[in-house]
């Protein structure tokens, strides 16, 4: 027990569930799950069974001593990427399967955000987990010369797009127009036109994207985001 209550604190903390939420839908009070962060108190068999199935862990992982721990499908410090190939996924709302930790009220901090790698140069990190389906809140980064996709080649899926340059600059290419965005610019439009975004600036590109749309695909060709 002398580890439990770390544990149980670093878990929630990486799941993004604030202390008040989780003895809500468990139902006890917030100051009980306080004491036994603090290792002041120590749950009943069936608490910590129902803490351990909220959290979606194992009993023995609420028990274990690890810098970092597997919560869902994945969660990954800042400095961990999953590199995914895009063709594995029929629309980018589902970059992060409906099977990872989510909850109607999701804070995530910096050094919990799940990250995919999308290609050489191209950085996801997820922004907040919800149970809605068909979105994506995420944080975008490029590396300078990095392309949406390796091949050069453009993509459409369904639903629409919105993006925000936070810094460094982007070239976004959709349908015949193209566009650079520099810092402070935003941009939306229909992702069934065909799209892919170029890092043609020297310094990384941020920015805060948010798509949505339904899960299948608009055409053979059409598979993913950038």
């Amino acid at each position: 027990m002398d580890d439990l209550g770390s544990q149980l604190k670093a878990i929630r903390l990486k799941t993004g569930m604030s202390l008040r939420e989780l003895a809500r839908q468990i139902d006890v009070s917030p100051s009980f799950i306080s004491q036994i962060e603090n290792g002041k108190s120590q749950p009943s068999v069936s608490t910590l069974y129902a803490l351990a199935k909220l959290l979606n862990v194992s009993v023995d992982e609420l028990f274990e001593d690890k810098q970092l721990v597997s919560v869902g499908a994945a969660v990954l410090s800042q400095t961990e990427a999953v590199s995914v190939d895009r063709g594995d996924m029929s629309h980018p709302s589902t970059a992060w399967q409906p099977s990872e930790y989510s909850n109607r009220i999701s804070i995530v901090h910096p050094s919990h955000r799940p990250r995919i790698g999308m290609a050489a140069g191209v950085n996801w990190e997820r922004l907040a987990a919800t149970p809605e389906r068909a979105v994506n809140f995420m944080k975008i980064v490029y590396a300078p010369g990095a392309a949406s996709t390796g091949d050069g080649e453009m993509v459409n899926h369904e639903g629409y797009e919105y993006g925000y340059v936070i810094e460094g600059e982007l070239e976004v290419t959709i349908g015949d127009e193209i566009f650079k965005l520099h810092a402070g610019e935003s941009l939306g439009f229909d992702s069934s036109i065909p799209h892919i975004f170029r890092n043609t600036g020297r310094t990384d590109m941020h920015g805060v994207w948010f798509v949505h749309g339904t899960c299948a695909q608009s055409s053979a060709q059409s598979s993913v985001v950038n």
